[in-house]
């Protein structure tokens, strides 16, 4: 039985399949409305910085072919195949998205889902309706991303500008096509207007109905008739259950021995450079090839391109394009190193007033319930995933939206309990659909997600945390510790805890020989043992003076336990 997600759940793939051969299938609809379904390869900066990691009808895989279209098939309005073994490194999200072409709203779309199926077996659904959108014409429906291992999020973060405000977001934009003149236009033979798109998907992900016959390509320009594509070997890759594949049909040539637009290309060895293609058809339209989104078509000797269509200029507040994020290089770039080839690159900002001055610290949005902006603040967004968060009262700093604050009690046991171990937290509880910015004295800032583990933490090192986490006291096993810290808070669940620290932490694995002072610890993996450890001696301390290192905390665990320390000892 497949695992049900809501909006701004995560799991990590490994809990629903040990496969790494993944059918994802997406379907939308509704009265009237033409949708096209893509999948954008993005970097480590959430950038769409390679455009051939752009899946979509005219580009219908990536270069080694780790994420392949489909095509509709087993009732999936569009369908795709992700080989998480064969995706390159500097890819590490894989969204899908649903696009409205033409006019409508994402309100209208009736029951759909987006899944995950693995060996023939559905394992993850994401179902959503029209209820969860507004006035939306683009959403972000789930996304495969990488946080150590590989991650599935239901996400439904919609846009209301369709789809110039969806690539902006990853780093592109749209632009206008230009004319070619009349005299160079060639005469296209009229294709038939067909519901099929432009191209041949892969043989291996044919519908489980009768095959429709495929539009033929239109030649781009002159050139030698293509070889006819070999049939490809046969992939241990099944479609869900419902998907038999037709007997083999004869393959028609192969689109991409065609001169495209999303690479530049090899002139003849004539020498001869083809003249200009024709002014494509309209985005979505049969019978032609359209051009990926933002790319010009490559007039005679066209250089290479140099980013998402061509340089964007700086987008202005409130525009999707991340700030210098925390611990992240600016725009996508390493340190010490150029720019990428085909990363989208902002002009640097022009003079010295106060907009160019401020540029570098604008808001980071990503579209995730937490967001770190920097490394000393963060961004909670309570529109994804609809939870509350409880938060240190006062460490609010900005909100947008429409937010409630409120007083989270402890109950009177809670306070006695609090009182009594040291451990009481003083916490408000933020509610609404807008954007919480959290900091807190200047302190580093942690955002540590849980999917079902645990972890210990002191009630001084917790700025926030989702509501849906439960925490309790724990106690240290021992004689007890100066100071009165003799217990902790454990956090369990599936949600984030933000941890702050002074100054930045460092992370130990858990040994039999690991002492740490409890006065510099921070948190700690839920399944080690903790007992204090006693460094004093009736001989030692006969005399004046001490080495104030009396007393530690010793841990034992098996191996994978960590234990984290700052900087500073409270």
């Amino acid at each position: 039985m497949p695992r049900e997600f809501q909006r701004g759940h995560k799991a990590r793939i490994s809990d629903l399949t040990a496969g790494t051969d993944l059918y994802v299938g997406v379907q939308i609809s509704a009265p009237g409305l033409t949708f096209d379904i893509s999948c954008f390869g993005l970097d480590a900066d959430e950038r769409l910085s390679d455009d051939r990691y752009f899946v979509f009808f005219n580009q219908p895989k990536s270069p080694e072919e780790a994420v392949q279209l489909l095509g509709a098939q087993a009732g999936d309005t569009e369908s795709f195949r992700v080989t998480l073994d064969r995706i390159p490194p500097q890819i590490h999200k894989l969204s899908f998205t649903a696009t409205i072409d033409g006019a409508g709203q994402m309100s209208q779309v009736g029951p759909g889902y987006l899944r995950i199926v693995a060996g023939g077996e559905e394992v993850a659904r994401y179902a959503f309706d029209g209820s969860e959108f507004s006035t939306e014409r683009a959403v972000m429906l789930g996304d495969i991303y990488l946080k150590d291992v590989w991650r599935f999020a239901a996400v439904g973060q919609g846009f209301d500008g369709g789809l110039e405000a969806l690539l902006k977001n990853f780093g592109g934009e749209v632009l206008e096509e230009e004319e070619p003149a009349p005299a160079q236009v060639p005469q296209q033979p009229q294709q038939p207007q067909t519901g099929a798109p432009g191209f041949a998907p892969p043989a291996f992900g044919v519908p489980s109905g009768p095959a429709a016959p495929t539009a033929p390509v239109p030649p781009q320009a002159p050139t030698p008739p293509p070889a006819p594509a070999p049939q490809p070997a046969a992939q241990g890759f099944a479609p869900p259950p419902g998907a038999t594949p037709p007997p083999p049909a004869p393959q028609p040539p192969s689109v991409h021995a065609a001169p495209t637009i999303v690479a530049p290309l090899t002139p003849p060895s004539g020498g001869t450079v083809p003249p200009p293609p024709p002014a494509p058809a309209p985005f979505g339209h049969p019978g032609q090839q359209p051009p990926p989104y933002g790319h010009q078509p490559p007039g005679p000797a066209a250089p290479p391109p140099t980013g998402y269509g061509r340089p964007t200029p700086p987008p202005g507040y409130g525009q999707p394009a991340p700030a210098p994020g925390y611990g992240q290089p600016s725009h996508g770039q390493v340190p010490g190193q150029g720019a990428p080839y085909g990363a989208p690159q902002a002009a640097a900002p022009q003079g010295t007033g106060v907009a160019a001055a401020l540029d570098k610290f604008r808001e980071t949005p990503t579209g995730q319930r937490w967001t770190p902006q920097n490394g000393k603040l963060i961004r909670a967004d309570l529109g994804v995933g609809g939870r509350p968060v409880l938060a240190r009262q006062g460490s609010m700093v900005l909100y947008q939206g429409k937010v409630d604050f409120s007083y989270k009690g402890a109950g009177f046991a809670g306070r006695i309990v609090g009182n009594a171990t040291g451990q009481e937290m003083q916490l408000m509880r933020c509610t609404g659909q807008g954007q919480v910015f959290f900091a807190e004295e200047s302190t580093h800032l942690h955002p540590v997600e849980l999917q079902g583990d645990a972890i210990c933490v002191s009630a001084e090192n917790v700025l926030a945390f989702d509501e849906s986490l439960q925490y309790e006291v724990r106690r240290i096993e021992g004689h007890g510790i100066p100071g009165g810290a003799l217990f902790t808070m454990q956090f369990q669940g599936t949600g984030t805890i933000v941890v702050k620290t002074h100054g930045t932490p460092v992370v130990l694995p858990v040994t039999p020989t690991t002492f740490v002072d409890s006065n510099a610890v921070v948190a700690w993996s839920a399944a080690a043992q903790v007992i204090v450890s006693s460094q004093v001696r009736m001989r030692r301390n006969a005399y004046p003076g001490h080495t104030g290192e009396g007393v530690n905390l010793q841990f034992r665990a098996a191996p994978g336990n960590f234990v984290v320390v700052q900087p500073y000892e409270v």
